[in-house]
């Protein structure tokens, strides 16, 4: 069964070159919209920075065994 969790984003576009250059694959750690802690790989991030960064609402969708499947914008 798939799982999905949304979680509101507020990150620089300075702030994500970090993550991304960095040498290992650094994970994004942030509180959902349920108030749970949420640790993902920053790449999943991708699609989404924009010039000032990646900012909005997301729901992330992972499986039963917290394999990450997909990430949409919802704001």
């Amino acid at each position: 069964m798939n799982q999905k969790i949304e979680v509101e984003l507020n990150i620089s576009r300075d702030e994500y070159l970090r993550y991304y250059r960095s040498a290992g694959a650094l994970d994004v750690v942030v509180t959902a919209r349920d108030g749970r802690r949420v640790r993902f790989p920053a790449r999943i991030l991708q699609p989404f920075v924009l010039h000032d960064g990646v900012r909005g609402r997301f729901r992330i969708h992972f499986d039963a065994r917290g394999r990450f499947l997909k990430i949409e914008r919802l704001s």
